[in-house]
């Protein structure tokens, strides 16, 4: 638990929600009349099993001794990792290392099979969490799923190591990117209009004073880059968690110590001395960032001014200079953690109690120093710094294993986009090439009259993936070519991830004959002088072609589908009829017509209800008060309390012998039962 925050729950929450979207969007993403079929990824394979699971992890290669189909398979991943992950929330049995392996290798293998569609940062920290999840798990075959693993603080490490590199890492990359509006602190303010999915509440963000944003940024920075150097791995207990709750923007900072005896001086000292290092950590961050990023209130106009007081080079430096103390903090802070447990296990009562904790702990030691050494390939990669100082074994091994996503690189795009607005692909479609009628989607900026969409957590792919195409050309994005032409065909699947409501869609009688794209650039509008709220959401303003005007059979057409792969080149197979792949069919008939937000909100409402029913009923079980049968025994307890407040003397009237006290306590206690109500009785 870090914070209160259950890392398993946390897992399999998200990998359940991830995967029941998944199961909505699967068939028009990569479904046979998708934008990206998966069967043109497996069709024509003739490569041994082993080799193919080789060269791409994925249990996609083993749906054909199933008799299902590449778009079959991958619904049944998806329904698979969904039960397994919501019996896992639901249920503590399932909360087994074994369960998290299964479910990490499913997702791994949806990764796999995904493209663009699922290579994302998100992505690549799930499975990477997923991994983690696996070690610090308990494993049934191995202890108890009550009783705690000695290994586990080992194990654990490796989650704290992973919050560091993302945070630092993602501060890093900001300022490593050199975007000028990191850098003049104006970030902020184009964030709210520009992030992937923007929502009512950042246009509201959207019209504060400029200072605050700027003051907002200094802090975002501050809280990216000093904490987690200054606070994550710091011998302070205190000022870890106030790390914690800064990343998760807490507002309570002061943290309730263990109770110490006040009479004992030694720990009053050391209370003194790790009050003293907070209260000196504190300082030091607000100082630096005062004089770092020039920190000044301005009295007359009530504002606090801002400005970068350092250069780039400056920052490269600073860059190169905190690499490689914080691995050294690493190293460190892990052989610490491995020598301690060591000693636990050594503690263990009985020959065969050692040997079994030792081993176990040998094996999850070296797994956490294999996963920490391939962490530094990509954690030395960050903000542009080569990774010449790491072996070229350690290299090698990180190249072998990347298709795994064991350990991945964050914060590598942090580039904002220019003020010149928010990119966004809007597509026309056309009968007659005249008249062009706009498609809108649900998820992105379209119309500038209608609201930002509320998403909460999903993630809509094939929006997200537009919003990036439309910083560049199409020809960076070869899947657009395959939703142009399944829109040309009027594949319903590929439709209801624009729009699930029918009438929301202009071509939905027939589908257009001719298709075309342009990138328009969205501003938030902004309040009048009076104050007023505009009428409108967005203001939008034409900039370039993205796509051109093209048709079913039209040569542009084919020759871009041949360049992007998405050309037949081998007999569509025919559909399975069997009982599994008639389930399948059946399932998916009744996730058509829903929403990824709609499916992520009635998930959790369902799994919250859940677990409130459980605790509910739990508490009703629970006994209230003392039990009758207790009143009787009043008066022999008080009789025992002078003996039970002096334990030494206790012990001494036993004699030297432990096991004889244990037998005359035992002999006691038998005595004190046969007195008892309803030994009399």
């Amino acid at each position: 638990k870090v914070g209160g925050l259950d890392l398993q729950d946390l897992f399999v929450g998200t990998v359940s929600g991830v995967i029941a979207v998944l199961v909505c969007l699967s068939a028009g993403l990569y479904g046979d009349e998708g934008i990206l079929p998966a069967r043109l990824l497996v069709a024509g394979e003739q490569k041994p099993l082993l080799q193919q699971l080789q060269e791409s992890p994925s249990l996609l290669w083993l749906v054909p001794s199933l008799g299902l189909g590449p778009q079959q398979g991958l619904e049944l991943i998806c329904l698979l990792g969904a039960l397994l992950s919501l019996g896992a929330v639901l249920l503590g049995a399932l909360r087994d290392s074994l369960a998290y392996l299964c479910l990490w290798i499913l997702y791994l293998s949806l990764y796999t099979a995904g493209g663009d569609f699922l290579h994302t940062e998100c992505d690549s920290l799930l499975l990477e969490v997923g991994f983690l999840a696996f070690l610090v798990a308990p494993c049934g075959l191995l202890r108890s799923s009550t009783s705690p693993g000695l290994h586990d603080p080992v194990t654990f490490w490796l989650t704290r190591w992973l919050l560091f590199r993302l945070v630092l890492c993602t501060g890093l990359s900001k300022l490593a990117s050199s975007d000028p509006c990191w850098w003049d602190l104006t970030a902020l303010s184009r964030y709210y209009e520009t992030q992937a999915s923007p929502t009512p509440l950042a246009w509201y963000a959207h019209q504060l004073p400029d200072w605050l944003s700027r003051l907002g940024a200094v802090c975002v920075m501050a809280s990216e880059i000093a904490v987690p150097l200054l606070m994550f791995f710091a011998p302070v207990r205190g000022l870890r968690i106030c790390g914690f709750y800064i990343q998760v923007w807490g507002v309570c900072v002061c943290v309730k110590e263990r109770e110490r005896d006040p009479t004992e001086a030694y720990q009053f000292l050391l209370s003194c001395l790790a009050l003293l290092v907070k209260l000196a950590v504190y300082v030091l961050i607000l100082l630096g960032t005062i004089k770092l990023f020039k920190l000044e209130i301005n009295w007359e106009q009530k504002i606090v001014l801002s400005k970068t007081n350092f250069t780039q080079e400056n920052f490269s430096e600073f860059v190169s200079l905190i690499q490689a103390p914080t691995i050294w903090v690493g190293v460190l802070s892990l052989t610490w953690e491995a020598v301690v447990t060591m000693l636990r296990c050594a503690c263990v009562r009985g020959i065969m109690g050692k040997l079994c904790a030792l081993t176990q702990w040998a094996i999850f030691t070296a797994t956490t120093v294999a996963v920490f050494t391939l962490s530094l390939v990509p954690y030395t990669a960050v903000a542009g710094v080569s990774a010449g100082k790491i072996f070229r074994e350690v290299q090698n091994a990180y190249g072998a294993v990347e298709k795994y996503q064991l350990v991945s690189a964050y914060g590598i795009q942090h580039r904002m986009v220019p003020p010149a607005g928010r990119p966004e692909v809007i597509i026309e479609g056309s009968g007659d090439k005249k008249t062009w009628k706009e498609l809108s989607f649900m998820h992105k900026p379209s119309s500038v009259s209608e609201a930002p969409p509320v998403l909460g957590p999903h993630k809509p792919r094939l929006d997200w993936l537009l919003w990036e195409a439309a910083r560049a050309d199409y020809q960076h994005s070869h899947w657009f070519t395959g939703l142009v032409q399944q829109l040309l065909l009027g594949k319903q699947d590929v439709l209801r991830l624009l729009q699930v409501d029918e009438a929301q869609y202009p071509f939905r009688v027939s589908p257009p004959a001719f298709l075309r794209a342009s990138v328009y650039h969205y501003h938030f509008t902004q309040t009048g002088q009076d104050g007023n709220q505009p009428r409108e959401w967005w203001k939008r303003l034409y900039v370039r072609e993205f796509f051109p005007a093209v048709h079913l059979g039209d040569p542009v057409l084919e020759e871009l589908l041949q360049e992007a792969g998405l050309k037949e080149k081998f007999p569509v197979l025919p559909i399975s009829d069997t009982p599994l792949a008639q389930a399948l069919s059946v399932l998916r008939g009744h996730a058509r017509g829903h929403s990824g937000p709609l499916v992520l909100l009635t998930l959790f409402t369902t799994v919250a209800s859940i677990l409130l029913l459980k605790d509910l009923v739990s508490r009703s079980r629970t006994p209230k008060g003392p039990k009758p049968k207790s009143k009787p025994a009043t008066s022999e307890h008080k009789s025992k309390k002078p003996r039970e407040a002096h334990p030494e003397a206790s012990e001494k009237n036993r004699g030297p012998s432990g096991r004889g006290g244990r037998k005359e306590g035992l002999e006691e206690r038998r005595i004190d039962s046969d007195r008892s109500p309803r030994k009399r009785k």
